[in-house]
């Protein structure tokens, strides 16, 4: 199993084992609330999101600085697209900490 492969199946066992509270609860004849499947799919929005971002923005850094050590001459151009590629990245992870703070904030009683 590779590396990335390990780190998919303990962050799907933590992820498991920090929703396991909220999941043990049976109210109303086993039916668990929809404000605890929002804070549980809120997180994971916010943390997959996160994670994808840090490392598509470490490969963006990365190939940026191999780029440049390449050919110093184009590095205000690289520069610039790294700058310009990164803000695009951080734009996709604020867009989903927004939805995960819409799935937190509604009020769930009006609709159970």
């Amino acid at each position: 199993m590779t590396k990335n492969g390990k780190l998919f199946l303990l962050t799907i066992f933590l992820c498991l084992l920090f929703a396991s509270p909220s999941l043990a609860q049976s109210p109303e004849g086993g039916k668990t609330p929809l404000f605890q499947w929002s804070i549980i799919i809120g997180g994971a929005i916010i943390t997959l999101a996160s994670a994808a971002g840090a490392l598509s923005q470490a490969k963006a850094i990365s190939s940026a600085v191999e780029g440049i050590s390449r050919n110093p001459g184009a590095a205000p151009h690289i520069r610039f697209l790294l700058i310009f590629g990164l803000v695009l990245i951080e734009t996709l992870v604020i867009y989903a900490l927004l939805i995960s703070i819409i799935i937190l904030m509604v009020q769930w009683g009006k609709y159970v």
